[in-house]
């Protein structure tokens, strides 16, 4: 276990979006004019995870729905959601992916509310005030989850929906570095995974300097069973790959999990 010195996780990943917007990250990328056009014709696309997108019927009916991009700021998924009708409300921690939403707004004549937060924390909205929430991968840099899925099921109205993208917890079993300068892949961490404690105090140190962001690989009883206890019921769920470029280990499976949940409406 690493004794590094404490750190102030939600302020340093927050610093470490802010980085990636400026590096042209692919979840900061504003979407193209085409994309807004094809979604006011209602024909959307979003993505939760790398490449497959969500299926249509996970969306539901969007015209006037209210809804959540939760952690999902970067000027992709709300102004898609906002050209095909919804009023969307954008909460992220980081500023500048804010600011992408902020931008394809003013770009597009689209209206999205901005909020800046933790995604722990949503005090500063009302119950049952969501039709959908939408959270692309991002649960991957906060520590806890059960009180996400807590808030989520606050905010949402009784049968609201809750679509979250996620990565499968066997990617944190390999130190990636490692295998990058090996070439193999052998099974470093147990389950389940946090930077802070699996990394030597220089290592954290090295990532604090560099902005890089710190990760926690969540076991599936995080992921879905808390969603569960929140007060959810698992509708659908589908993988997703990734590609060679971001890690080798892809070809092994898919990195990343996709789920439809519904909240549990007052006659169930």
């Amino acid at each position: 276990m690493s004794d590094a010195p404490q750190i102030d996780v939600l302020q340093h990943n927050r610093e470490s979006w802010n980085k990636y917007v400026a590096e042209g990250n692919r979840w900061s990328t504003p979407v193209a004019v085409e994309e807004v056009t094809q979604a006011r014709n209602g024909n959307i696309r979003i993505l939760l995870t790398p490449n497959r997108p969500v299926p249509k019927e996970w969306l539901g009916n969007l015209a006037g729905s209210k809804v959540l991009c939760l952690a999902s700021a970067g000027g992709q998924q709300a102004p898609l959601l906002a050209a095909a009708g919804a009023e969307v409300t954008s909460y992220d921690n980081s500023d500048a992916q804010l600011k992408q939403d902020e931008f394809v707004a003013e770009r597009e004549g689209l209206k999205i509310k901005t909020i800046q937060g933790d995604m722990a924390d949503l005090s500063r909205l009302g119950d049952a005030e969501f039709d959908l929430i939408v959270n692309v991968v991002s649960n991957v840099f906060v520590p806890h989850l059960k009180p996400i899925w807590e808030e989520c099921a606050r905010v949402l109205k009784p049968g609201g929906r809750l679509i979250v993208g996620f990565m499968n917890p066997a990617y944190y079993l390999f130190d990636h570095e490692e295998a990058e300068q090996t070439g193999e892949y052998v099974v470093r961490f147990r389950a389940p995974y946090a930077d802070l404690t699996h990394f030597s105090a220089e290592r954290i140190e090295r990532m604090r300097q560099q902005r890089e962001a710190f990760e926690y690989g969540h076991s599936l009883d995080t992921q879905i069973g808390d969603q569960l206890k929140a007060g959810f019921v698992l509708c659908d769920l589908y993988e997703d790959d990734w590609d060679e470029q971001s890690t080798p280990f892809n070809k092994f499976g898919n990195m990343f999990v996709a789920t439809l949940s519904r909240k549990i409406s007052l006659e169930e």
